[in-house]
């Protein structure tokens, strides 16, 4: 059937005009796949992602969250179950309260390499 639409021909290659082939396939298992997939998931939320950036800065408690950023706590609370259920960020009880951090440095970096990705 005529589109009026001129298609480029796919591209073909040779498997042996590849250096390493598939061999260079990264190892993960299934598992990290599924666990990889649902942290992407937790940090793909808007709001989310910019609450683990203010997190990279130093431990907050759900209190100071949600004075600066004017939202209730039970939003921010909601949000940090969903980011510390995934192994996002980390708790540390102190009386009362419960500080928050990033789980660690691993976090920070994907986050900077995704921002740094997203401003290309």
């Amino acid at each position: 059937m005529e589109t009026g639409v001129e298609m480029e021909p796919m591209p073909t290659c040779r498997e042996d005009e590849h250096e390493g082939g598939s061999d260079t396939f990264f190892p993960a298992s299934e598992e990290s796949f599924g666990r990889a997939a649902r942290m992407l998931h937790a940090a793909g939320d808007e709001a989310r992602l910019r609450l683990m950036i203010r997190l990279s800065e130093g431990e907050m408690c759900v209190t100071e969250i949600a004075a600066e950023s004017g939202e209730g706590m039970s939003t921010i609370s909601q949000r940090l179950k969903i980011l510390r259920g995934e192994g996002l960020v980390v708790g540390r009880r102190e009386g009362k309260h419960v500080y928050y951090s990033l789980a660690d440095r691993h976090v920070y970096d994907v986050i900077l390499t995704i921002l740094a990705h997203a401003d290309e």
